[in-house]
Order: C-alpha cells, then sequence, then structure tokens
C-alpha cells in the first residue's frame, strides 16, 4: 500500500495545507511529543468540540472530517495525517464548493492549534 497523501489545494483561496507550497494556501503543522496514538486521540478529542464536526475516515496515520457551517450548509473537509518520524501532524482544510471562504479555513485550524498545542 502506497503512503496516504493530502490532496493539493486548489487554486481559489478556500483551502490551507501544511504540504502547500504558495503563501496563500500553506500553514505550519502541529508537532506532537507523545506518542502517535495518544497525538490522535488528543486531536480527536479537540475537534468533536468543534460543532457540526463528523468523523468520517480513519486509519492508524490518518483522519478525515467533515465540518458542515452553520448558515448555508457548506462542507468542508478536514484531514490530518500523522508523521511519526517527523513527530508531525501534516493537514489540509479545504471547502467543497464555491471559491472564497472568507478565511473561515485558516481561522478553524489556528483554532484547532490553540486547543491541541499543549496536549499533544
Amino acid at each position: 500500500m502506497s503512503p496516504r497523501t493530502l490532496g493539493l489545494c486548489p487554486s481559489s483561496p478556500n483551502c490551507v495545507s501544511t504540504q502547500a507550497q504558495d503563501e496563500g494556501h500553506a500553514i505550519t503543522p502541529f508537532r506532537y511529543r507523545k506518542s502517535r496514538a495518544e497525538a490522535k486521540e488528543a486531536l480527536k478529542e479537540v475537534i468533536r468540540s468543534l460543532p457540526r464536526a463528523k468523523l468520517v475516515e480513519e486509519d492508524e496515520t490518518y483522519l478525515h472530517y467533515e465540518v458542515t457551517s452553520l448558515l448555508f450548509r457548506f462542507v468542508d473537509d478536514v484531514e490530518f495525517l500523522f508523521d511519526d518520524d517527523t513527530k508531525t501532524i501534516h493537514f489540509r482544510s479545504a471547502s467543497r464548493t464555491g471559491y472564497g471562504d472568507l478565511g473561515v479555513n485558516r481561522t478553524r485550524m489556528e483554532q484547532v492549534r490553540s486547543l491541541v498545542e499543549r496536549q499533544l
């Protein structure tokens, strides 16, 4: 099985990814000190506290959530990829539809960072 990767961000400004190269989409990954399993549980606990976030896929090194906006019911895909070699959590947060997101994806991921940082 080939290692899982995160999708690229489209050219539209409604996506952030730790693997993006351009300033508009790039965001700093999370780092963890605990075991991958403990870090994953800590992250899942934080995401559970977010409104309208639903876990849709999980394996040892990957989490995929769908987060639905309150007003217009837009769905954002939020994915996390755990790299045990570098103790890094890469992630991508992207709107499924539309063009702009008014910075919602970046704001959400910085909110997650502030909530989870000390627990990793």
